[in-house]
């Protein structure tokens, strides 16, 4: 396959392997095109520059993702302060984005905390952050998750909500707030169906902060079933959530946790920098990876078609690796 470029219009593909003559740049008929094997004829060609080049291939990027993430603390205040450590894994790391799953920043997510401990931390990385909102944004006492909206500003409420979607390469990426309200026929849940409806890209992430399944402290939460279902019936590939202080990979499954290659990739991954919880609850229909008792982030390689990852902790060791999955 070899590809010919033209610097003012589309791109177009030949299937000969043997170059076009450079007669053929000028004004080429239906006819002519079909007898050199060119695939798309809905052109016209005025003396255009002529490249032949290699197949283009999948492009490929890296997300960096973590929820529950700064504390109100600093290294310097003599404590053992984890989302210094983990900004500086994701700082090495140096994704094309970074994804946050709710709980950025402890307690109360008020903007002096924002701006006092997580600017001085993961603020590093603001102008590449894609976040959502946990609870303790939520117990804000000015309302309404004030500090972080004023923190993060109209990236976090680029439609005036705090969910919204994105696009990188084949890769369609919705982010939604578990705080807000999910039932079915919710505002959010709604606006989700038709987000969905609407997209045009091969590959489907979402996240948000409260996960569906989780084997830890705090279990099972309904909340998130209508995403889930809409994202399922959507042939989404990956789901990302914090809330729980710990790390847990499931293999794909339907909403209702019967395993099947048509569901998405859920992870929980709440280790970006608060206190780890304890896996006290009933393990999970399908949960493979169970990890507590460290601080990191998720490092995730996606291409137009397919994706993979590791978990990395503070120290640099990767503690889980993902399947390479193909997009549904």
């Amino acid at each position: 396959m070899f590809q010919i470029g033209y610097p003012s219009d589309r791109t177009w593909w030949s299937q000969q392997p043997t170059p076009i003559p450079q007669t053929l740049g000028r004004d080429l008929s239906a006819q002519t095109r079909q007898n050199h094997g060119i695939l798309w004829v809905d052109f016209s060609i005025r003396d255009p520059l002529i490249n032949l080049i290699g197949a283009a291939p999948s492009q490929s990027f890296t997300v960096v993702a973590a929820g529950d993430i700064a504390g109100a603390c600093r290294a310097s205040d003599g404590t053992a302060c984890e989302h210094e450590r983990t900004a500086r894994l994701v700082e090495s790391i140096n994704p094309m984005w970074v994804l946050t799953m709710g709980d950025n920043q402890y307690d109360d997510g008020t903007i002096s905390e924002f701006t006092n401990y997580y600017a001085t931390t993961w603020g590093r990385f603001k102008s590449k952050t894609k976040p959502t909102p946990g609870n303790h944004e939520y117990y804000d006492p000015a309302g309404g998750a004030a500090g972080y909206k004023a923190y993060f500003g109209s990236t976090a409420t680029p439609n005036g909500q705090t969910y919204y979607s994105w696009n990188q390469g084949e890769w369609h990426f919705i982010a939604l707030d578990s705080e807000a309200p999910m039932s079915a026929t919710s505002a959010q849940i709604t606006w989700l169906k038709n987000d969905l409806a609407a997209n045009t890209k091969r590959c489907i992430a979402a996240y948000w902060h409260h996960p569906l399944f989780n084997s830890g402290s705090k279990g099972y939460d309904p909340v998130s079933l209508p995403a889930w279902q809409a994202l399922y019936a959507a042939r989404a590939d990956l789901i990302l959530n914090g809330h729980d202080h710990l790390y847990e990979r499931f293999t794909p499954q339907d909403p209702n946790a019967a395993s099947t290659v048509n569901g998405p990739v859920a992870i929980t991954a709440g280790v970006g920098g608060a206190d780890n919880y304890s896996f006290e609850g009933e393990v999970q229909p399908n949960s493979v990876k169970r990890l507590t008792d460290l601080h990191g982030v998720l490092k995730l390689t996606l291409t137009d078609t397919t994706f993979t990852g590791q978990l990395v902790d503070d120290t640099g060791a990767v503690r889980d690796t993902l399947p390479t999955y193909t997009c549904h």
